[in-house]
């Protein structure tokens, strides 16, 4: 479409003329479906341009858009719709059964086509056709006149916590303040390393809080947009290199099968035009980090918080190099404490519960029906979203593990986030998750669950042997299984849950 800024998603791209008619319109559908100001709309799309035209109709309205994880199933979904009220579910054909199953009384099912690039992306033989039983977006947004009433607030979305540890709650957030959305733009835009004009890569599900924040904010300051279906190591490059991408948000697992890819295969992209690569959402191992500022060169960023908080650390390259392992300094207005368990303040080099205080222009939150959890998890205006960790002398935090994921054997506190990092550097590793199981002797001990390289992969009693040479004997896991389907998120979210369970359902018994 010429040099004119505009959204993609494989095959299908629009102006910003063309997306934001086709959101106006979408609005005032849903406006006649009785979508009204407060009311939630769930959004249980893969990624896609209705995504963002979606999230942009549901603004419209003053309405609170509700990105739904599109993986849940009627009965996580039942939970999700019926708490937060949801007065209207836009639902991907292939996902209209599951959410049927799980609508609550009164709400209404917007069917979305899915494009051929969206079915190509996941192997579906063919884009399935619309089941005819609901109103569909093309329908809808062709029957419809614009929407030009301005809404009074702007609602951010209501993501759900993830539900690894229990049922998912909803981060319900203020609404944005008019003052506020520049100054949080700006921010992103810095810290982001996004300037006007910029193209801009979008891998991750745009579910997810980051990617999500990321796609709202360049598309509300008209940067151009391409979106992938679904991330794969090597279309990302040639992504880059078709689109002249300046900068990009990915996860650490991205960077894993990045690194993963035959040399020949990064060398044959033309990456040039990349002036920043962010990455968030979970901890990246130093050695992984290390040797993507090696072949991209010291444009690799990094930011820290959570849904709750919003951005609360940042570090550039050099920043990072002076600071291995580092996950930033506090920004402007925001601060990081290190509590002991009774509360009190450590110095530097002691590692506690990480709080956060957010930046006075992220919007205060609570948890949807749970006052008592937000209560639960804040210290003097400090809040905590579960991480351990200490800050350096020069006030740089560094994160140790989740709370939930520490294991104490023997008494002695040992952080599995550690020995994932030491097997990462174990050549034809791929991914690893260590976790603590019950055992009458030590209280805990460790396991290990490997991703190797099918062909040059080393065994389990070889990686074994590799751990003693770089971490404590006490460190290395009691038992390395190779596992070649970890449970992981699009997200880059490792569900170590699931596998802890394999372990306690015989105790169970």
């Amino acid at each position: 479409m010429g040099d004119e800024p505009a959204v993609r998603c494989g095959p299908v791209e629009r102006t910003y003329p063309q997306l934001h008619g086709r959101a106006a319109r979408l609005a005032a559908a849903l406006d006649a479906l009785g979508v009204g100001p407060g009311d939630r709309v769930a959004i249980v799309l893969r990624n896609d341009v209705a995504y963002l035209e979606a999230m942009i109709a549901v603004g419209l309205l003053g309405a609170v858009p509700v990105p739904v994880n599109w993986h849940w199933r009627a009965r996580e979904l039942a939970h999700l719709l019926a708490d937060c009220a949801a007065r209207a579910v836009l639902a991907h054909t292939h996902l209209v059964e599951e959410v049927e199953a799980a609508l609550p009384d009164g709400a209404t099912i917007v069917e979305v086509a899915v494009p051929d690039g969206l079915a190509a992306a996941y192997g579906l033989p063919a884009a399935p056709p619309l089941t005819g039983r609901h109103p569909d977006l093309e329908g809808l947004v062709g029957a419809h006149e614009p929407w030009t009433r301005a809404p009074d607030t702007a609602p951010m979305a209501m993501i759900y916590s993830s539900g690894t540890t229990g049922t998912p709650k909803g981060i319900l957030r203020d609404p944005l303040r008019p003052e506020d959305g520049p100054v949080i733009a700006q921010v992103v835009f810095q810290t982001f390393g996004i300037r006007p004009g910029h193209r801009v890569l979008l891998p991750a599900p745009l579910y997810h809080t980051a990617p999500n924040t990321h796609a709202a904010i360049a598309a509300a300051t008209g940067l151009d947009i391409t979106i992938m279906p679904r991330f794969d190591a090597e279309e990302a490059l040639a992504l880059v290199e078709r689109h002249r991408i300046n900068s990009t948000q990915v996860v650490p697992t991205m960077f894993v099968r990045m690194l993963n890819l035959p040399e020949q295969a990064r060398r044959r992209y033309d990456l040039s035009s990349l002036e920043a690569v962010v990455h968030a959402a979970a901890p990246c191992p130093p050695a992984v980090k290390r040797r993507m500022i090696d072949w991209l060169g010291p444009i690799v960023l990094e930011y820290y918080g959570g849904t709750e908080t919003g951005m609360v650390t940042w570090c550039d390259s050099a920043q990072w190099l002076a600071h291995p392992g580092t996950v930033g300094r506090a920004i402007d207005g925001a601060d990081v404490r290190i509590v002991d368990p009774d509360g009190g303040l450590l110095p530097p080099g002691e590692s506690g519960r990480v709080f956060l205080k957010p930046p006075p222009f992220w919007p205060a939150f609570t948890y949807h029906g749970d006052p008592a959890k937000r209560a639960a998890i804040e210290l003097d205006g400090y809040v905590t979203v579960g991480d351990v960790g200490y800050l350096d002398d020069d006030g740089f935090l560094h994160l140790n593990d989740r709370s939930t994921d520490m294991v104490i054997s023997g008494g002695v506190n040992i952080y599995p986030a550690e020995i994932e990092h030491a097997l990462l550097e174990v050549p034809g590793v791929r991914d690893a998750a260590v976790f603590g199981v019950p055992d009458p002797e030590y209280g805990e001990t460790l396991v290990a669950h490997v991703d190797t390289d099918p062909d040059t992969g080393p065994s389990a009693e070889r990686i074994g042997e590799l751990l003693r040479a770089s971490i404590a004997g006490y460190k290395v896991p009691r038992r390395i299984v190779i596992d070649r389907e970890l449970p992981r998120e699009d997200t880059g979210k490792l569900f170590k849950r699931k596998l802890r369970e394999r372990y306690l359902a015989p105790t169970a018994g």
